[in-house]
């Protein structure tokens, strides 16, 4: 996996990361982490050190690369630069390649001549034909200069993709592209060639986006005399609205803002592994080793699939659950905001499993247990009366006064029998009490809830409802 440090990694990326891992693994093979940094331009301060992390907080790691190493260091491009200043050098001086004088405005003149002539904006290879006198004297002279691919005319550029079988298209289609830039600086396309063959690199799996690239690629490891690894070119992932290449503009799509979100980083992984591919049997809950065991780059559809939001959340769910208690309050204690009380998680914890989807759910599924909430009238006399309701709640206040244990069995047992003994409505009374004590229609069973928050924050409750309601009557 090759990741630019220009921005904060996506979640496509460790979908794909995910995919070249279990390959190398499946196969005894190393699995491989370098960075391109060389364009220095869009470099982003620390984003080297934050992409390893958040590999490494998926629960993925790597054979070789950067701080570990390895026979084909270093793994960081810019680190590299004399390798792909040799290789640029040693295509001229084979003729496969050729310096290039051409100014950025006059390039940027071509590009828009063409353009206005609804051509395919391509280098017009003014300096193809220098002679190497020439060449030398403009270079003894200092002048700025890069180095571009001598690309063959009318030639096929074949290759196959394991995903979607062979490619072939013209080479006339393929620009003279930059080897080399002024900076001294390797463009992408030579760098990775360059360090694919130097690493031994066997299988390239990367975003669909690249497939245009690719015959750049085959002409250079052409050009070198170089057998190129085998490639797999990954759908991109649709918006969960099935609209577009999933983007920033749809949403978070960083992969540590989803850690963040409260989505288990193997629940994550899980999800990345049937997006696009399936297992034999059709089962979607599977672990990372039974992933690397089953998983073939050729079995990934060739069509991209919408990044279902739901699929996700019901994955997470089923990881959540299958924690053991103590992992997942562990897990849990980052997401509780300040004022959440100490110890309470262990007691609410069992209430409120069921209905986690992500971590981050934890604070709106407990927060009415120690906060103030706020009492809706209209909830409170759904399907009722004020004065029915003001009724209910005095009796309800009294009873739960009298008991001597508070206790799930005594506590039921005496609300239970309050609502057949006044032939209540079970499902209008037991939504008021509900109400009444969360401010909420939804929450985990009414009892166990009201045994967590003990005898006195219960009572104190029900009678700011029956105040409320008696002020509203008034």
């Amino acid at each position: 996996m090759a990741p630019s440090p220009t921005g904060e990694y996506h979640v496509g990326h460790i979908a794909t990361l995910l995919k070249n891992y279990a390959f190398a693994k499946k196969n005894g093979g190393q699995f491989v982490l370098r960075i391109e940094d060389t364009d220095q331009e869009r470099l982003v301060e620390g984003a080297v050190d934050r992409i390893m992390q958040v590999i490494k907080d998926y629960g993925l790691d790597w054979d070789e690369g950067p701080s570990k190493g390895g026979p084909y260091g270093p793994y960081v491009q810019s680190e590299r630069l004399p390798m792909y200043k040799a290789k640029a050098e040693e295509l001229v001086a084979a003729g496969k390649a050729y310096y290039c004088f051409c100014s950025s405005e006059r390039l940027e003149q071509n590009r828009e001549a063409q353009r206005a002539a609804k051509i395919p904006p391509k280098y017009d290879r003014q300096c193809r034909g220098l002679t190497a006198e020439a060449v030398a004297e403009r270079l003894a002279k200092g002048e700025s200069s890069v180095i571009r691919l001598k690309v063959p005319d009318n030639v096929p550029v074949v290759f196959t993709d394991l995903i979607r079988g062979q490619i072939e298209v013209n080479s006339d289609v393929v620009d003279d592209q930059v080897l080399l830039k002024s900076d001294g600086f390797p463009t992408y396309h030579l760098a990775v060639v360059v360090d694919d063959n130097a690493m031994k690199i066997t299988h390239i799996m990367r975003g669909e986006e690249w497939i245009s690239s690719t015959p750049k690629h085959v002409l250079l490891y052409q050009a070198f005399g170089w057998q190129p690894p085998i490639f797999a070119h990954i759908p991109v992932f649709l918006n969960p609205d099935g609209k577009g290449k999933m983007s920033k503009r749809k949403g978070a799509v960083s992969a540590r803002s989803f850690l963040e979100d409260g989505y288990l980083p193997e629940a994550l992984l899980n999800f990345f592994m049937i997006l696009g591919w399936a297992r034999a049997d059709q089962t979607e809950i599977l672990t990372l080793a039974e992933y690397v065991q089953e998983f073939d780059p050729q079995d990934i559809s060739a069509k991209s699939v919408v990044f279902d939001l739901n699929k996700l959340a019901w994955i997470n769910g089923i990881y959540i659950r299958k924690l053991p208690e103590l992992d997942l309050i562990q897990r849990l204690e980052k997401f509780l905001p300040a004022d959440f009380p100490a110890g309470l998680l262990p007691r609410v914890l069992p209430l409120v499993m069921e209905r986690l989807v992500k971590l981050k759910d934890i604070d709106e599924l407990t927060g009415f247990f120690y906060r103030d909430i706020e009492f809706d009238s209209e909830l409170l006399l759904k399907k009722s009366t004020p004065s029915e309701v003001i009724q209910q709640l005095s009796i309800t206040l009294r009873a739960i006064t009298d008991l001597t244990s508070f206790s799930l069995e005594s506590l039921e047992e005496s609300l239970r029998s309050l609502q057949a003994s006044h032939d209540w409505k079970k499902s209008q009374y037991f939504m008021l009490l509900r109400v009444a004590v969360t401010g909420k229609t939804a929450t985990p069973p009414l009892f166990e809830t009201m045994v967590v928050m003990g005898k006195e924050l219960v009572l104190s409750r029900l009678e700011t409802a029956k105040a409320v309601l008696e002020k509203t009557l008034s």
